[in-house]
């Protein structure tokens, strides 16, 4: 099929990863890579590999007669915010990397083809990216009255844009484990690790459920979603079985029930980031496969006409 062009706004670390991962995709074209800051290490990287390196900022996109007709938005929550509407004018699908939240989650493992007619689709968090796929896996053995998170990552690994993005990370993922995991309430905590050497991403999920749900129900859902996630995130694994407490304890609004820990651990691909960001790693890797989806959409919309 002939490839679909693209942009990628955002040249930091997720954006340039973003990069390498778009340059191997068989359905995508990178047609810009785009900036504000003309020194920037990303660009100089895309000029090398001949991508058109733009220092202009989401004008220059929406400056084009023809502009791509799918962007990876990779800059920070509030930037994006204030680009979605102009892009949605624009006619341009925009895949947000950042925990804004303007347009409905996707989990590529969970709902990868429920929103792709949406101008906006939002790629949740690192956190809700790793997470959220367990709880809906739990969700479909039974209800979960309630699911916390715990993403801890490298120090290291967490830049300006994520550490200026805290409050709304917590937020975006605690919404996203009732939204698209189908929990009736979540919480979701991240933790920097300042370890040298860097530790890997590795996220904790706790879930209650009914007490006569079926253990091997859940166990099974678990591990079926643990792979298909690693099918897009290679370095996404479990690291112990899952863990039930058998004795009841209570949920935050008091009801009985018995709680469900799944542990797992992400590392990266080592594209553009070290191996230990697997934090950045599951969001490009996400962000890619929800882009090929909608490339393969748009060609064969186009090929119909």
């Amino acid at each position: 099929m002939t490839s679909v062009s693209c942009a990628i706004i955002g040249t930091g670390n997720i954006g340039t990863d973003l990069m390498e991962k778009v340059r191997r995709s068989p359905v995508l074209g990178l047609e810009a890579f785009i900036g504000i800051d003309p020194e920037s290490e990303g660009l100089a990287r895309a000029r090398s590999y001949g991508v058109e390196a733009i220092s202009e900022g989401v004008d220059w996109l929406l400056g084009l007669d023809s502009p791509p007709p799918i962007v990876f938005e990779a800059t920070s929550a509030g930037v994006h915010a204030a680009a979605a509407p102009r892009l949605e004018a624009a006619g341009i699908k925009a895949i947000d990397l950042t925990p804004a939240a303007v347009g409905p989650y996707v989990v590529p493992s969970v709902n990868l083809d429920a929103h792709l007619d949406a101008p906006n689709v939002n790629m949740v968090t690192c956190g809700g990216q790793a997470t959220v796929p367990i709880v809906a896996a739990i969700s479909d053995t039974g209800p979960v009255a309630y699911a916390e998170i715990v993403a801890t990552i490298a120090s290291r690994s967490a830049g300006p844009g994520t550490r200026a993005n805290i409050d709304e990370f917590t937020e975006t993922t605690a919404k996203a484990l009732v939204e698209v995991g189908g929990a009736t309430e979540g919480k979701a905590v991240i933790i920097l690790n300042p370890a040298d050497p860097p530790i890997i991403m590795r996220d904790t999920v706790f879930a209650t459920i009914d007490p006569t749900t079926d253990e091997d129900a859940v166990r099974e859902a678990v591990v079926r979603r643990v792979a298909e996630v690693a099918d897009y995130v290679p370095g996404y694994a479990l690291k112990s079985d899952v863990i039930f407490d058998q004795g009841e304890f209570r949920t935050p609004a008091g009801m009985a029930e018995k709680r469900v820990t799944v542990l797992l651990e992400v590392s990266g691909a080592g594209d553009y980031l070290p191996v230990f960001a697997g934090n950045l790693d599951i969001m490009t890797s996400a962000a890619l496969r929800v882009g090929e989806r909608m490339a393969e959409q748009l060609a064969a919309a186009e090929a119909v006409r």
